[in-house]
C-alpha cells in the first residue's frame, strides 16, 4: 500500500499544550423559517481528536458542519477555530479547514489533475508543494493513470476520491468531514481511516466526522455527539456514553439508539413484516 503523505507543519504552526480546540461551537441556533434544524448547540473538538457527530436523518448535522464552514449563518450562538470567531475572518478560517461534503459537486468538464490544481490554487499552494502532494495522493488513493480523464467519466469513488483529496492537499488544520467514505472501496476507505488517525495523532489535527455508519464512529472517534432534533442528545467517550445509557456491555448502535429514543424497534419490524 502507498503512502499518502502526512503534512509537514512549520514551526511557528504549532499549538501549545492548553491551548484553544481546533473546534468550538457555542449555544449555536439556527431555523429555517418554521423549522428548528439546531437549537442551542454546544460541541468542541480539541486539537488531534476525532470527534464523530452522529445523529438520525434530519437531526442537523449537515446544517452544523455548514454553518462550521461558514455556509450557513447561525441565528444565535457563536463559532471559534482555534479561538478565532469565524465571523471575524472568514477567508483566514476557511484556509485552516478541509471539507468534504455529503454530496460533493465536482467541476465534470475538468481532469481529476486540473481540479485538484484548482483547488491548489485556490488554497493559495505554492507549485513545488502541489507538485509533491498531488500525485502521491493520486497514487495512494488508485487514481495515478485516471488524472487526466474527465470527472465527467469518473464513478462514485472515484469523485469520493478526488473530494478526499482537494480536502486534504493544502495541510488543514482542521477536517469537516460529511459521510467522507461514501462510495469508497474497502482499501481506499481503509486508507482514509488511517490516514484521519495519523493526521490527528501524528500532526495534531482536529477532525469532526459525521458518519450513519456506527461501526465506523466506534472504530476511529475518540469521542461522539449525538444530534437528535437538532439538540445534543448526548456527547462523550463512548465509555461514558454506555454508562448513561446504562448499556455497559453494548455497542454505539445499541447506545445510539437508547439515547435516541429509538431503541424498541421490535413493534415497527412486526407491522413490515406483514
Amino acid at each position: 500500500m502507498d503512502a499518502i503523505p502526512l503534512p509537514s507543519r512549520p514551526p511557528d504552526d504549532t499549538r501549545p499544550e492548553g491551548g484553544p480546540p481546533a473546534l468550538e461551537v457555542r449555544g449555536v441556533s439556527k431555523a429555517f423559517g418554521p423549522v428548528r434544524a439546531l437549537s442551542n448547540v454546544s460541541l468542541s473538538v480539541p486539537v488531534g481528536q476525532i470527534v464523530g457527530l452522529l445523529g438520525p436523518n434530519g437531526a442537523g448535522k449537515s446544517t452544523m458542519m455548514k454553518s462550521v464552514l461558514g455556509l450557513l449563518r447561525p441565528d444565535v450562538g457563536e463559532i471559534l477555530l482555534f479561538g478565532r470567531n469565524v465571523r471575524e475572518d472568514p477567508v483566514g478560517t476557511k484556509r485552516q479547514i478541509g471539507y468534504v461534503p455529503e454530496s460533493a459537486s465536482l467541476y465534470e468538464f475538468l481532469t481529476g489533475a486540473e481540479y485538484l490544481d484548482f483547488v491548489a490554487d485556490m488554497y493559495g499552494l505554492d507549485p513545488e508543494a502541489r507538485r509533491a502532494r498531488i500525485p502521491q495522493f493520486l497514487t495512494g488513493f488508485e487514481l495515478a493513470g485516471h488524472e487526466n480523464t474527465l470527472i465527467s467519466g469518473y464513478s462514485q469513488g472515484m469523485r469520493q476520491k478526488v473530494a478526499l483529496i482537494a480536502a486534504l492537499v493544502h495541510r488543514p488544520r482542521l477536517l469537516v468531514l460529511d459521510e467522507p467514505l461514501n462510495g469508497l472501496d474497502p482499501r481506499s476507505a481503509r486508507v482514509t481511516k488511517d490516514l484521519l488517525k495519523n493526521l490527528a495523532v501524528r500532526e495534531g489535527v482536529g477532525v469532526l466526522f459525521s458518519t450513519h455508519v456506527l461501526e465506523i464512529a466506534e472504530a476511529i472517534c475518540d469521542r461522539v455527539v449525538i444530534l437528535n432534533r437538532g439538540v445534543v442528545a448526548a456527547s462523550g467517550t463512548l465509555s461514558s456514553l454506555r454508562d448513561r445509557a446504562g448499556l455497559a456491555s453494548s455497542d454505539l448502535e445499541e447506545v445510539f439508539l437508547a439515547l435516541t429514543g429509538t431503541g424498541d424497534l421490535g413493534e415497527v419490524v412486526t407491522a413490515l413484516s406483514h
